[in-house]
């Protein structure tokens, strides 16, 4: 590998760790968290909105940092990239995280935790993508969010995926 893009590489992996910690601390308490639930909402269809509002406050606070900074950079962004933004963690509402789940979670990297199977705190989160695509079929959501969502961690070569992931690992 070249050493430019060796470089970019490790820091675009330092930024991400650095926010991470940040979304960590923010993370502690669901108390102080304060999601625009009224904008995030007005974005998404009656169907996705459920799924939002099931969402723990601090992942839709999150949300609604990610999908501001993508429309910040992309204000024309395509309506369901937009509701996918706001919904990429919905599978993480499958199961409550204690305190020290959530901390826990946070500091195990995705890839060690794929190779775990889709039970418990460690589970739900290294496989939230694909239990929130399939949380957002059942619940009536666009076919499109639901398949953004199920690839936010592992965008293959999807350009809008690539999107999401790229905000949601800054943020």
């Amino acid at each position: 590998m070249p050493r430019r893009s060796l470089l970019a590489r490790l820091r675009r992996k330092a930024r991400g760790y650095a926010a991470k910690a940040r979304r960590l601390l923010r993370s502690v308490n669901a108390e102080d968290a304060h999601p625009d639930d009224p904008w995030a909402e007005h974005l998404l269809i009656p169907a996705e909105q459920v799924v939002y509002r099931a969402m723990d406050p601090r992942d839709r606070e999150h949300a609604c940092r990610v999908t501001r900074h993508l429309l910040r950079d992309h204000p024309h962004a395509d309506p369901e990239l937009v509701a996918a933004a706001l919904l990429h963690d919905c599978g993480k509402s499958l199961r409550p995280y204690s305190l020290w789940e959530r901390v826990l979670v946070g500091l195990i990297p995705n890839r060690l935790t794929r190779l775990l199977p889709p039970v418990g705190a460690v589970g739900i989160r290294a496989h939230h993508p694909e239990l929130g695509a399939r949380l957002l079929a059942h619940a009536g959501a666009r076919p499109r969010v639901a398949r953004l969502v199920a690839r936010h961690h592992h965008p293959g070569g999807d350009p809008e995926a690539m999107l999401l992931h790229l905000y949601d690992d800054q943020e």
